[in-house]
């Protein structure tokens, strides 16, 4: 854990197409005719953006990270994203070895799209992929079908891009055990380089939080969502992939650096609406609608200071996520041996339950089964130092 290292981004473009039933992110939905080569909200959105890095605080090092996330980042121009990029690099200045990460969704871009974001620096991919299902990626409000998911990995090979990741959701509605194996096998198939492997989560004032309720039907029952979990960390495993954190499978080599950045709870730079900024113990949180967002930029901000018990917890919660768990000495270092010992009397009945191993060196959680129930471990620490 650095805690005072400071060399990643993030970058929020908060467009898309139309907003997907499960999705509470801090969005904007432009409809399937508008991207950033003729969309005014877009175009005005990227110059205040700009605006604000521009404005931001140069702590001193180089960024070794950034990651353009969304929304659906692929419908913005490869100019107005060389212009992103190009403020980031003057402001604070981007390694040439920088790993730079860009979520896309299939349908959303074209050959020459793709290959004018790898020349602008793009070097992983992150694609939305979600299921091999059209069905099911209707009812999910997806704007794609499966035939856009084969397309878009072929332009992705096309422009001799290595590096990339599919992403995929468990638990969705008339998802069943067959239809899971399915998609792990086509995803697998495709040979990317990284697999996500995320469980739906039923946000209240999304569509599906209004529609259904976890456990019951459509969705699948709470012990099938288990056993999907469980499925997927043995194909993928098997299949090669290292389960490095809960929710992350990656080749030798192919882990993705800048979310490691928030699992070991370092700092970093956020930009854009919605975007949350670390820096050293503090947040600054931006608005999550566009005009309260340009306002904002202007506006003194707010600061969420963390205290000591804070960061322990944050420390705990991000750290456990990883395969490698919770350096110990670290964490002595900066909490002091009362705080470890509480941890340890905490987390004992989940050692005897093969849930967590405990190290003189380091706290882990096991796989799959202390992943799994990483919730219920959460819970406990986090009632234990609250209290």
């Amino acid at each position: 854990m650095e805690f005072n290292s400071l060399s990643s981004a993030y970058v929020h473009i908060p467009f898309c197409r139309r907003r997907c039933f499960y999705c509470d992110f801090p969005i904007s939905v432009v409809g399937d005719q508008r991207n950033g080569s003729n969309s005014g909200t877009i175009a005005q959105y990227v110059e205040k953006l700009c605006e604000e890095i521009e404005r931001s605080d140069n702590f001193g090092e180089p960024l070794r990270t950034v990651f353009f996330g969304g929304g659906t980042p692929s419908l913005l121009s490869v100019s107005q994203f060389q212009q992103i990029l190009e403020t980031l690099d003057r402001q604070f200045s981007i390694l040439p070895d920088a790993e730079i990460s860009m979520e896309i969704d299939p349908g959303t871009f074209d050959l020459a799209q793709i290959k004018g974001f790898k020349s602008a620096g793009v070097n992983r991919i992150s694609l939305g992929v979600q299921a091999f299902q059209s069905e099911i990626l209707k009812a999910c409000g997806r704007t794609h079908v499966v035939e856009d998911i084969y397309n878009s990995i072929g332009l992705i090979h096309q422009a001799n891009i290595e590096n990339y990741s599919l992403d995929l959701i468990s638990g969705l509605p008339h998802q069943t055990i067959e239809i899971w194996q399915e998609s792990l096998e086509k995803a697998i198939a495709l040979s990317p380089t990284h697999l996500s492997i995320y469980d739906l989560t039923i946000e209240p004032q999304t569509p599906f939080g209004k529609q259904l309720k976890p456990g019951e039907k459509p969705l699948p029952s709470d012990e099938s969502t288990a056993d999907l979990y469980r499925i997927a960390q043995r194909t993928l495993t098997d299949a090669g992939y290292e389960h490095y954190e809960i929710s992350n499978y990656a080749r030798s080599g192919y882990q993705c650096q800048h979310n490691r950045v928030y699992w070991e709870n370092r700092s970093f730079y956020g930009f854009g609406m919605g975007a949350t900024s670390y820096l050293n113990g503090d947040r600054v949180s931006r608005p999550r609608k566009l005009r309260e967002y340009y306002d904002w930029i202007n506006e003194p901000h707010l600061i969420d200071k963390t205290d000591q018990i804070e960061y322990l917890l944050d420390s705990l919660m991000t750290g456990l996520r990883l395969k490698e768990g919770i350096d110990l000495k670290q964490l002595t270092e900066r909490f002091g041996e009362s705080a470890i010992s509480n941890i340890f009397d905490c987390l004992k009945p989940y050692e005897k339950a093969s849930w967590v191993i405990i190290t003189p060196e380091r706290i882990r959680l096991t796989d799959p089964e202390g992943f799994l129930f990483s919730n219920v471990i959460l819970t406990k620490l986090f009632a234990r130092f609250e209290d």
